[in-house]
């Protein structure tokens, strides 16, 4: 769970409580199960294959859908990357020193904790700075918060000022932010290096719940120290940046508070540029054949690392570029990983419906179910920002529910033709499988899937909307840097 609550989290988080109070609390709630639905099954993928997640794309699904997986996750990856030196850049330019000095001694560090070739010292390392997170309990409580509309607006949904796309896009940026399609590359091959076995899923299973638990509260607590810390102030709903939330904090709060967010804030930009960049490095490694493990040195994995390496570079020369709208390139980027969550979300039950790679570790029922359920949500949520893009004055809310309605009747129609095929695809049904030491065949052994022609019309359908939704999402933040509502 290292790196969930990341740069572009914190200024989503701060976003969502400065403009809207705290009433979209309820969305972090939704995203807990969501979060530790995703992470589970890339534990067990990773368990029982050994192999990255880029690769079992690949090797699974063919080049095309490999091409498109990790095609996708390149893309959004630096682009997150970007995020976080923008957020370490504002976190230490609250303390006074100069972007030109913070972000090239970022950079720096960051390579060189991670080229060390030891797994067990780059892991004390995120432990150690994942510990600053704890800053966000102190900030919450010292704004003040209203406990009482706090445990509301938790459980009661809703939308301070109503249901609109610029709602609707911060929504889907707070979806993005917690279950990046990266988090997946990463959980998976993160498993892989600690060497974890079937034996073992158990307990990484609740090492997944406690840190989804954890991402989440530290989530809750930014988005009530915000919440409370500009409500009846001149600043509420001004949110342009991170920078300025620290400095807002720290004018109608207290110093104290502005450099508690300043410092999760640099926090969450180093830990999230690390694991943002090794997922990178992971998936490149997978896809192209190369050692990529924190256990090499770079003698043995000197593509690994010197891609990571490149990464961190080209990212923090873009954060050096002046006058750039660094708040709403924080929320565009947060929003694009929302949009493209349904497609890794469907890669990754495909993947674990497979009896040939999970075997006896394949998803029960309800897992199916629930993660069905996910998919559709996600979709709905980008259905509704395409049409209001298109449709400006249409009422958001009446779409949402309309839309959800017709949703709803086709997932489960889907879901049903796709239970029927599982079960017909099922070669191990009926054998007592030892799952505590069950592994899959060396993957050159393993047959590839056949698709059906429903399913690959589907999977081609829904790829082909996702591109639609992320070329309106691109216009909708145009129209809000143009100011246009």
């Amino acid at each position: 769970m290292v790196g969930d609550n990341d740069a572009g989290g914190v200024a989503t988080y701060a976003q969502a409580g400065q403009n809207y109070g705290t009433s979209l609390l309820w969305t972090l709630l939704l995203l807990v199960p969501v979060l530790i639905v995703n992470q589970e099954m890339c534990v067990r993928l990773g368990a029982v294959t050994g192999v990255g997640h880029g690769r079992l794309i690949l090797e699974r699904f063919g080049k095309l859908w490999g091409a498109f997986s990790v095609g996708d996750l390149f893309i959004l990856n630096f682009l997150t990357l970007v995020t976080e030196f923008i957020g370490i850049s504002l976190a230490l330019g609250y303390f006074g020193i100069s972007p030109l000095v913070s972000v090239p001694v970022a950079a720096v560090a960051l390579i060189a904790v991670t080229v060390t070739g030891s797994f067990r010292r780059w892991e004390r390392f995120m432990y150690a700075f994942m510990m600053l997170n704890l800053v966000a309990i102190p900030l919450a409580l010292i704004v003040h918060p209203d406990f009482g509309m706090v445990v509301h607006d938790t459980l009661a949904p809703g939308v301070q000022g109503g249901l609109d796309g610029t709602a609707l896009l911060l929504i889907i940026s707070i979806v993005g932010t917690t279950v990046a399609p990266w988090q997946l590359f990463f959980q998976q091959s993160n498993v892989i290096d600690k060497r974890i076995t079937p034996r073992w899923i158990n307990y990484e299973r609740w090492d997944t719940v406690i840190g989804s638990l954890v991402t989440e509260l530290g989530a809750a607590a930014l988005l009530i120290a915000a919440a409370f810390g500009f409500a009846g102030t001149e600043l509420a709903g001004q949110f342009s940046d991170a920078g300025a939330v620290a400095a807002g904090l720290a004018q109608v709060v207290g110093p104290a508070a502005g450099s508690l967010f300043a410092v999760f804030l640099l926090d969450a930009g180093i830990i999230g540029a690390v694991a943002v960049t090794l997922a990178t490095s992971y998936a490149f490694g997978d896809v192209f054949g190369m050692r990529h493990s924190l256990h090499r040195g770079v003698a043995e994995a000197k593509g690994f690392y010197s891609i990571y390496a490149a990464l961190v570079a080209a990212a923090a020369g873009i954060v050096l570029i002046p006058n750039a709208p660094l708040g709403l390139m924080t929320m565009a980027v947060q929003a694009l990983a929302g949009v493209l969550l349904p497609s890794a979300t469907v890669f990754l039950l495909l993947l674990c419906n497979d009896r040939d790679i999970l075997g006896p570790w394949t998803n029960p029922r309800w897992l199916n179910i629930l993660a069905t359920v996910i998919v559709g949500v996600l979709l709905l949520l980008s259905l509704v920002l395409v049409v209001t893009t298109l449709f400006p004055d249409v009422d958001a809310t009446l779409v949402t529910a309309g839309l959800g309605g017709v949703l709803t009747l086709g997932m489960l129609g889907l879901g049903v033709l796709e239970m029927r095929t599982l079960r017909r695809e099922d070669p191990l049904a009926g054998l007592a499988l030892d799952r505590s030491t069950w592994r899959m065949a060396p993957l050159a052994e393993v047959p590839r899937p056949e698709w059906s022609t429903s399913r690959k019309l589907g999977m081609l359908a829904l790829r082909g909307y996702l591109l639609v939704a992320a070329a309106l999402l691109v216009v909708k933040v145009v129209q809000l840097a143009l100011g246009q509502p």
